[in-house]
């Protein structure tokens, strides 16, 4: 007969796989932003992301490895920091924004009214014109900053509502315009020079 340990559930080891799960959570984030540093090219990044990711989750997974025979709920606390962890690690990523995006707009109307309001806001714009299923049609080709994206397409919509859309993740970009008089927010507002 197969004998299962009794799950034995108390305080300390409630605390221990809240700990665990936490650690989890930000070993995993940081495994998510190394992975997309990787693809970004973001090579330095990469490296301290992955140090900090590989040091965390060895501490992680020997406080497991030593206490799952006697606790074996600690498996579950692992299981789900790890699954939180990618979700987190996702969404600071999408907080974060890093890199470059293209965008690229497609207008059958509106064309120079667009063109003209993205540069006045401090975005470059090439416009291309082509043929589209029920006629001309112009491509506006902008590239800018992840963060920057939102604003940007806020604008089309609030122009030409009827505006197709899409975006591709730009590789190496050799200069991008940026918005002119563009505040300083965040962490980076620390650091603006008076």
């Amino acid at each position: 007969m197969l004998h299962v340990p009794a799950l034995e559930f108390n305080l300390t080891i409630a605390a221990t796989g809240v700990v665990i799960s936490l650690c989890r959570i930000i070993d995993v984030s940081l495994g998510t932003l190394r992975t997309i540093s990787i693809v970004q090219g973001r090579k330095w990044m990469a490296f301290w992301l992955g140090f900090f990711e590989v040091i965390l989750w060895l501490i992680v997974i020997s406080e497991v490895l030593n206490r799952i025979q006697a606790a074996p709920v600690l498996g579950i606390f692992y299981a789900l920091g790890f699954a939180a962890g990618n979700a987190v690690g996702i969404e600071l990523e999408h907080w974060l924004a890093l890199g470059s995006i293209i965008l690229r707009v497609i207008s059958t109307d509106h064309c120079r009214e667009l063109s003209n309001c993205i540069r006045v806001n401090g975005f470059s714009v090439t416009v291309f014109h082509g043929e589209g299923k029920d006629g001309p049609v112009a491509e506006l080709y902008i590239v800018c900053r992840r963060r920057e994206l939102k604003p940007l397409l806020q604008l089309v919509q609030d122009i030409d509502p009827e505006a197709f859309y899409v975006t591709e993740q730009a590789g190496a970009v050799s200069k991008i315009y940026r918005p002119a008089m563009q505040q300083v927010t965040g962490w980076r507002a620390i650091f603006k020079k008076k």
